[in-house]
């Protein structure tokens, strides 16, 4: 991965720019006509890519990457849809650290 931070965030969900997808990830297929890369935990609302030519995602050891080689939007229900440039991701999550216990969790979108 990249040390400078290359990406964004949409909720609960970072995609950070690497420079490649691990060579023994293997290739997902699209699921109702688009790439989930993080269901809500209580909504049952989901971050997802429109499922085009220009978008392929991959699985290794629980991670998700995506390769996008034109612009395609990122879209959830309670978010406004980004527009995710060209480029190679990994599918993060955010976390957050209580000062106090120094325990760190996953922020629930």
């Amino acid at each position: 991965m990249n040390t400078k931070h290359e990406g964004f965030q949409q909720g609960d969900v970072l995609l950070r720019k690497v420079s490649a997808i691990p060579a023994d990830a293997k290739r997902r297929a699209a699921a109702g006509g688009r790439y989930v890369v993080a269901e809500g935990e209580s909504t049952g609302h989901a971050h997802a890519l429109v499922e085009s030519e220009a978008v392929e995602m991959y699985g290794r050891n629980g991670v998700l990457y995506l390769k996008v080689t034109e612009p395609t939007s990122l879209v959830h229900e309670e978010h406004h849809a980004q527009t995710v440039a060209p480029g190679i991701y990994e599918v993060g999550k955010v976390v957050e650290v209580d000062p106090f216990t120094e325990e760190v969790r996953s922020v629930q979108d």
